[in-house]
């Protein structure tokens, strides 16, 4: 799957290690994401896509126009620590 606007990825690398973005636009080895809080619209980060692990969810356009919408969206990525397809496979350990 290629990078694309509206795509979930969870950072692998740096102080955003295990957190969970939504990519903005994506070049050929770079990618901006943001979280709408310690990463927001203003302030997007580019981080080089070898360093983002993709998953199976891309948001909609209407819900990345304001940093309150994306936080919203990545809501149940960010709770459960694990993606919510795989959490059976995934998050044995917990309860």
């Amino acid at each position: 799957m290629d990078f694309v606007r509206g795509l979930v990825v969870r950072a692998l690398a740096g102080r955003d290690k295990g957190g969970f973005f939504t990519v903005l636009e994506a070049s050929d080895d770079m990618a901006v994401i943001c979280n709408g809080k310690r990463r927001s619209l203003e302030h997007p980060k580019r981080k080089k896509q070898k360093h983002l692990l993709i998953t199976k969810t891309i948001l909609e356009e209407g819900s990345l126009q304001t940093n309150r919408e994306i936080r919203h969206a990545l809501r149940p990525f960010e709770g459960k620590g694990c993606f919510p397809q795989e959490e059976a496979t995934v998050c044995r350990n917990r309860t």
